[in-house]
Formats: structure tokens, sequence, C-alpha cells
């Protein structure tokens, strides 16, 4: 979707202005063998779909008459009165704005078919054959139906109309975010090769599933995996609903599953089991789906490789996106690398701690020497490096005391930090000590005939980097003098935001194990640490204090601290931007609609566990916008020092900023392009 789609759609405030799509997937109380009253069932929930907003919903295998008929199934009386349900459906929709998909046996030549059919605003589009029947255990398919595979270029008469059938057709939608949906029924999943692989590389980004499947012990969940690997191997949206209230229970039970997958993940589900009518709905990515596809360059290879035997036919439709308001349905985490839900978090943290911890080891062994060099500083960043190196070097059957912790305090160093600089060399027991930086940078500035040489209290970026410069610089003449390689402490926000000293700084380093953390993880990943139980008490309340310490570079002397965030804005939303933009190439205004979709009311949603209360804020669109703009400005002016980083590793799939990993552009490039959409695209 180009700029022009983008803007066309009346509010900022909707889904559909920014590339989505809100699908759902419904279960009515079927009526076994009565097709009129389940089409009216089926108009029911289309309305209260179309009043939510929804474009695609979609309805269970053979819905139209119940799953468990049986040989009813081949009764003239009963087809008829499908044909007639059908015509019904067409002309309930007229005044309804979503695309409707519902489950039919269906006549032709002399052959019956289990077929999905697509209606919307009293248009009958299209009908879609089951593919593969079950024929084994408790499904016997093959006694009524004619399998689908290898019908194409077909059309049926149906409502006065003739409808494309055949498994080579897809449907279209015309609207200002166009979207392509593909539909398959039940069985057709279960199989190693489902038709939705063949519609997603055709262009499909919404996949749906019709499907009545029974339960039994377990089945749910393999439905659960196969939907969602499904999803995440056609990098689509996979829409699924089964059978449940009405069905008949002779022999089987039936639960009612539906639930709504985008590339792996779950956006939405209902309880099942329920004992009426049930639906839920979901907004789809579509642009993000695009976005992946052209990412990941083996989805097009697989279409050249492997292409249809048959073209599809794309079958158009109209939908007109509700104008006003609509509030997002879709989870958005508030920090996107660190997860609400407890379980994943702290499966998170192990795994990129651990990444540390064998990023460290390896380089330490590779190396041939076996000491290492850092600098304390009490703040979060240089803790996190000092417990992956205490723990690198216990794997590698290192003493502690070879790793060589210097505290270099400054103009403006705190006692706090201080204290907890030399607290924690201690309690990671090893070999710590001091330098006073001060007299050097005193000399330093005098030989620069800085205004501080004379006395003057002028605290520029001279003076601040003066100081980050001769940290390093002590930190790489101890590396030389010990023979042992020097620990990077930066981390991926600072990286991002050209909050480091270029060249001689805090920029650089022999090996940086934070260069894939964003600030926002590593605050978590310390919390990891001080409760794993690898740790005492005193360790773990020392952690906490240096955690609840304000991000400061202590550079600037003075009564208040010289706070961070209020330079290059706050971590929490920085990290939200540039997990957006650097991993899903999105637009600013985009990425500000989910930053507010996130944030702007801090008693909705989640949080990470162990935040504390004073971080459970909102913040509202201006804040947003004001921010996003730093961010853009910050990230774009500052690649040059992202072109020339230390190694480290990969930690998470947002993704990292060497350009020697899967970020890479020109350091001379212009952000006006992406000011410009933020400053048209977001309301002040």
């Amino acid at each position: 979707m180009g700029k022009a789609g983008r803007l066309g759609s009346p509010s900022f405030f909707s889904p559909y202005r920014h590339g989505f799509v809100r699908v759902a997937t419904a279960v009515p109380k079927v009526k076994l063998a009565d097709p009129a009253a389940n089409a009216q069932a089926v108009l029911a929930l289309a309305r209260e779909a179309h009043d939510a907003g929804v474009a695609v919903i979609v309805f269970p295998e053979l819905g139209l008459t119940g799953y468990t008929i049986d040989d009813l199934l081949q009764q003239e009386v009963l087809l008829d009165a499908v044909e007639a349900a059908l015509a019904t459906l067409a002309e309930g929709t007229r005044k309804l704005a979503p695309m409707i998909v519902v489950g039919a046996p269906l006549r032709d030549a002399g052959r019956l078919y289990n077929t999905a059919v697509a209606i919307q605003g009293g248009q009958m589009l299209g009908v879609v054959p089951k593919s593969f029947l079950p024929n084994y255990r408790e499904f016997y398919e093959r006694r009524w139906f004619t399998p689908g595979a290898g019908v194409t270029g077909k059309t049926l008469g149906l409502a006065g109309q003739t409808v494309p059938f055949g498994t080579d057709v897809l449907f279209r939608a015309n609207a200002p975010m166009p979207f392509t949906v593909g539909v398959e029924i039940c069985e057709d999943v279960w199989t190693p090769s489902p038709p939705s692989t063949a519609q997603a590389l055709a262009g499909a980004e919404i996949l749906l599933n019709l499907s009545a499947s029974n339960i039994t012990i377990g089945k749910s969940e393999t439905r659960r995996l196969l939907c969602a690997s499904q999803s995440s191997r056609a990098i689509a949206a996979y829409v699924y609903s089964a059978a449940g209230a009405g069905e008949s229970s002779t022999d089987l039970a039936w639960d009612g599953h539906v639930d709504i997958h985008e590339m792996g993940a779950l956006l939405a589900e209902t309880a099942r089991f329920s004992t009426g009518p049930a639906w839920t709905f979901a907004d789809v990515d579509v642009e993000r789906i695009r976005q992946e596809r052209m990412r990941v360059g083996s989805f097009g290879d697989a279409m050249a490789l492997a292409p249809p035997k048959v073209p599809f036919r794309v079958i158009p439709f109209d939908f007109q996106a509700p104008p006003g308001d609509l509030a997002l349905a879709r989870g958005v985490e508030r920090f996107p690398f660190t997860p609400s839900d407890p379980a994943k978090l702290r499966e998170n943290c192990y795994e990129a701690y651990n990444i540390q911890v064998q990023g460290l080891a390896r380089r330490l062994e590779a190396s041939g020497l076996e000491k290492l060099v850092i600098g304390i500083s009490g703040g979060l960043d240089s803790t996190q490096a000092l417990l992956v190196a205490a723990k690198a070097v216990d794997q590698l059957s290192l003493p502690r005391e070879n790793i060589l912790a210097y505290t270099l305090p400054g103009f403006a160093t705190s006692d706090r930090t201080k204290s907890n600089a030399w607290a924690l060399m201690k309690a990671m027991g090893v070999t710590a000590a001091e330098l006073d930086i001060r007299p050097a940078a005193t000399q330093m500035l005098r030989d620069l005939d800085h205004p501080f040489g004379r006395g003057e209290a002028v605290y520029d970026v001279t003076f601040e980097n003066v100081q980050a410069g001769l940290r390093t610089d002590y930190l790489f003449r101890l590396a030389n003098h010990n023979a042992a390689l020097v620990v990077g402490t930066g981390d991926l926000s600072e990286l991002a935001l050209g909050w480091c000293t270029y060249g001689v700084g805090d920029h650089m380093s022999h090996y940086n194990p934070n260069c894939g953390a964003p600030k926002t993880l590593i605050q978590h990943l310390i919390r990891f640490v001080a409760h794993s139980g690898d740790v005492d008490a005193g360790t773990t309340a020392l952690l906490e204090d240096i955690l609840a310490t304000e991000i400061s570079p202590e550079l600037v002397p003075g009564e208040e601290v010289q706070a961070t965030e209020s330079f290059v804005g706050p971590y929490a939303l920085q990290d939200f931007n540039l997990y957006y933009m650097t991993r899903y190439g999105m637009a600013p205004s985009k990425i500000a609609f989910l930053a507010w979709s996130a944030w702007h009311d801090a008693g909705a949603g989640g949080w990470p566990v162990g935040l504390p209360e004073s971080a459970r804020r909102a913040y509202d669109l201006p804040e947003i916008k004001r921010w996003l703009e730093l961010f853009l400005k910050r990230f774009f002016a500052n690649q040059f020092k992202r072109s020339a980083v230390p190694n480290g590793p990969k930690i998470s799939s947002g993704g990292a900023l060497s350009p020697r990993g899967d970020w890479r552009m020109p350091s001379d490039v212009t952000a006006d392009a992406w000011l410009a959409e933020l400053h048209v695209g977001v309301p002040d």
C-alpha cells in the first residue's frame, strides 16, 4: 500500500488506514439437515460482523447442513434446500460489507462436492471444493463426495448467477488496503501439501479453513499447531473455524474450535465447547505480511520453482472500510523485545543471556587469551556485561580473577553509582581497581585549550567526549598490558540513537556482548540473573538498586542528574520505534498508530513482570509523535557509527545493527521522506 492508499482512509485511528484487515471466524449453532434455519444463523452472525467492521468471516465445513448428517447428504430434498439457502444468503448480504464464506454440499455434473461458497454484497463470488477427502478411522467422506483436486476452470449456476467453481479460485478485495483471500477445507491443511500453500504463493495473504474436525483428547493442540505452522510457512494469516454446537453426538463430539493466526502468532480464539453461537475477530496486518514476503527471498523462489499447473482465477469484490475510528483488534506489546507473558519473558531472558555468554566465551577461547578487561560504571549496561563475563569465564573454567574490572570515575560520577560499581565487582569475585580519569581529562582539556582547562565551567560535547574517550583508551591500554580482551558494554538502543562516543569511546571494544540487546531488555536480563538463584541475596539487592538508578552518562557535573531519556527520549518508546522500523520496515505513521494503541491507556493490556510502577505510564499521540521524530533524526544521522562496530551476537528477531548482519544502509542517507510521512500521516 502506497502513501496515497494509507492516507485515503477516513481516520488515523482506524486499523484499515494502516494496512490491517479485520477478519472473523464463527460457529453458529447448527440445526441438522435444515439449510434454511442455518442460513438465518449465518446471517445473524454476519450482521454482527458487519457492525464490528469485519471484512471477511468464515463459517464451518458443511455449515448449511451440518457435518454429521451422513447419507442425508445425498438426498435431493436436502440439496435443493441448500441451493435455496444460498439464494437467501445472497439476498441477505446485499447491505452487508463482509465477504462470508460458508460450507455447503453442491452438485455438478452428477457429482457431489464438499465446498466453500464465498458471498458478498448479494453476489455469489465463487465456490472452492475440498481437495482431500478423509476416508480413515471415523471419516468416510468418499462415500458421498468427489475430491475437488484437479477441478479447475469450471462454473456453477447458483441463485440465478453463474459462479466460478474450482480449486483455482482466489478472491481479491478492491479497497484502500487491497487484500487477497484463499480458501481450503478441513483435511486440506492436514496433508503434506495443503492447497493454501499454492494460494499464498499466488498472492493470498489471508487463508481460510472451513472445518468440521471432531474433538478427541489432545486434538485441539494439534489443530493449533497446524494452523500456526501453516500461517508461518506461508507467511500469511490463517483463519480457522470448526463445527460445534448442534452437531450430532451419536459417535463423536465437537468443540467449535476457532482461531486466527498470523505468521505463527495466535491473534484470537474463543472458548471451546460453547453451547450456542460463538465468534471472534482480529485485525490482520496484511501490509506486514507483504513486507515479510519481500524480505524472505525463498518465498519468491518457491513460486518460481513450483508454479501452479493452472493459473489462479482472481475474483474481484468491493469492500468499503467502515468510516471513523475503530479500535485495533489485536494485542500490541508495549515492549516488543520483552513480552508481558511471564513464561515467555523468562524464556527470552534465558536465551538472550546465554547467547551473550556463548558469544563472549567463544571469542575469548578463539583469541587464545585468558583475561578480560571491562569498565564498570554502576549502570545497567556495564552491570549486564560483567554478569555475562563472569558466566563466560566460568564456562571456560577460568578464575573470575581473570576479569580485570575497573571503575573510572569522572567529573560527574555519583557516590551511588561508584559505590554500586565497587560492590558489584566485589560480589562477582573479579579483580577490581579504580582509575580516576579526572587528572588526565583535565590535562587533555588544557592541551586542547578548552575553557574548562582554564577553570571555566563549560560542559560541552568536547568536555563529555574527553571523558568517554579516556575511559576507553585506558581500557584498551590495560588490555594490551595484561594480554586481555576489552569487553564492550554499549547496547542496541544506544547504537540506534547514536548515543555513544565514536571511535575511541564507548563505541569501541574487542567484543560487545550487549550489542544486540536493547535497553528495555537489558533491565530484564539483570533482573533475570538477580532472581535466577545464581547470586546470593546481597547481590540480588544490589542488582535491584542498580535497576532503580536513573539512567545517566554521568559526564556533566551539577545538582541535577544528567538524565539520558530527557535527551534521546524514553527507551520504552524508542525501542518500540526501533523494532517496527528495522524489523518490519513500517512507515512512521503506522509505527505511531501501533505505539498509540499500545501506550495510550496504562490500565489496558499487560506489563512485563518486575517493571516498576513508575514505569507503567501512558503516552499520548503528541508525545509519541515528538519522540518518533527525534528517533528518525538520530537514527539516520548516526548510521556512520553503526558502519564501524565491533563484533557481538545478534540476540532477537528484532534484529541487529551490525553492517555484517541484517541491517545495512549508507551513512549519508537522509531521513526527509520518513519525516515528511510522519508529519503528514500523524495528526498533531
